[in-house]
């Protein structure tokens, strides 16, 4: 859904889509009332583990049943868009595998259980579709085939599959010196990763293209430009031990021999990154690279990511706290502007009131943790006051309207899973010392100049 998002952002527009079809997934009076303590009882650990283990578990319970990976939307309504109950998606499946990854640390399933759930999923992405080793955004869970993200997009798209491998490659650090059935599931993965492409992505330029298409080769035509979500898709590709990009794609390409800087303030607090069409984007921008990607003192010669990513969160709370539009229920407890669901379909929320629709969408603070710990912790205890509206069987719900009195219970596993894993890397740094320990992955920040 990610080059959705972009394109909204740019044109400053929404999308809608028309949802019907049952689905056999209705909740229980249980689960729907499944709040068990006040939240000025639960500590912060107590309210944490919470919300970490109910969101690995749309992961984990929610997953689609052949495959093992992550649908790519749950609606609690018992409905959904144009019969995609078993359509995975691979970028949020990546997260997903992170999620699971810490669910074994943290017992929410056992050791085995979770091995043969990773030995699930390779059967499964072994044999699915791939075009130069790239997966397509969807795939069809049943059989491994692509399902058209568009028109065009029913090929390789290099940015979810940088996701994906962001998660697989935290698994291969996680079994590699294990057992020898833990090491044989660790060259499974291998074999995957140096099977993708990445250099033929180049489309013979130095730079990175998000799709290509048997059908419609590079009709999309979409160059991969900083800044937004996509640094790990190229930190990955230059990571390749077999199709590597020499560093020119990343400085000519993404950082566009410089252009990429242009200092500027926001909401009175300073950026350094020029954010296209936007002096300040949506907040998965500063999450879906950074899952596996520790920004705690990385840097390149262009920015510090850390200080950066703060102050880009700390932008998207001061506005909603200024909130220029009067927004019910917006402030220093509730704010988190990101790409969500929205009253009016799907839109890239950001802070300007442009695209700023007055929805709020729980994984945009939930995810900065990392960033904004005390601050996303108050946002954290304010939605978890507001009981069973926005609370369901996998977590909060992905967004919604104070002022609209909208509140639907829909998920969706981009936005799910960087709350179960930012939360973790925020509690233990689990997910973070396993992607930034594979040696390939070092070997590709060096080449790029990453410190």
């Amino acid at each position: 859904m990610n080059r959705t998002v972009f394109f909204v952002l740019l044109l400053g527009v929404t999308l809608s889509f028309s949802c019907s079809n049952k689905a056999n997934n209705r909740l229980t009076e249980d689960e729907e009332s499944d709040i068990k303590a006040p939240v000025e009882e639960l500590s912060d650990q107590a309210l944490l583990d919470s919300v970490q283990r109910r969101t690995f578990n749309y992961f984990w319970e929610g997953a689609e049943p052949n495959s093992g990976l992550a649908r790519e939307r749950f609606h609690a309504d018992d409905y959904y868009p144009e019969n995609d109950k078993n359509v995975i998606t691979t970028g949020g499946s990546g997260f997903g595998i992170m999620a699971l990854i810490a669910g074994i640390e943290r017992g929410y399933i056992t050791p085995s259980e979770g091995f043969m759930r990773f030995s699930r999923i390779l059967d499964f992405l072994e044999s699915a579709d791939r075009f130069h080793g790239a997966f397509p955004h969807w795939l069809y869970g049943e059989t491994g085939k692509v399902k058209p993200f568009g028109t065009k997009d029913n090929g390789g798209d290099l940015v979810e599959t940088a996701f994906l491998f962001q998660g697989l490659l935290a698994v291969h650090q996680y079994y590699v010196n294990g057992s020898e059935e833990e090491k044989a599931l660790a060259a499974r993965i291998d074999k995957l990763w140096r099977e993708v492409e990445w250099s033929w992505y180049q489309n013979g330029q130095n730079v990175l293209y998000w799709h290509w298409s048997p059908e419609y080769a590079w009709e999309m035509n979409f160059p991969v430009r900083g800044y937004n979500e996509c640094l790990i898709m190229y930190v990955l590709a230059a990571a390749s031990p077999t199709y590597t990009i020499p560093a020119e794609v990343y400085h000519e390409g993404w950082a566009e021999n410089g252009a990429i800087l242009s200092p500027h303030t926001v909401e009175g607090i300073p950026l350094t990154f020029r954010y296209q069409g936007t002096e300040a984007g949506p907040l998965f921008w500063a999450h879906y690279s950074f899952l596996g990607l520790n920004p705690n003192g990385l840097s390149d010669q262009y920015v510090n990511y850390f200080d950066e990513m703060r102050n880009y969160t700390l932008i998207n709370r001061a506005y909603c706290i200024r909130n220029p539009k009067g927004y019910k229920g917006y402030g220093e407890d509730m704010w988190g502007l990101t790409a969500s669901y929205s009253v009016k379909g799907y839109s890239a929320h950001a802070p300007n009131e442009r695209n700023d629709l007055g929805v709020i969408s729980p994984t945009a603070a939930l995810s900065s943790i990392v960033y904004t710990p005390e601050e996303s912790m108050k946002v954290m205890r304010s939605l978890y006051a507001m009981g069973n509206q926005v609370w369901g069987i996998y977590g909060f719900y992905d967004a919604f309207s104070e002022t609209d009195n909208w509140y639907p219970r829909h998920y969706l596993a981009i936005d799910q899973g960087p709350i179960a894993v930012m939360i973790e890397n925020y509690r233990s740094q689990l997910l973070w010392k396993l992607f930034m320990s594979h040696p390939d992955v070092q070997q590709g920040l060096q080449k790029l100049g990453f410190q």
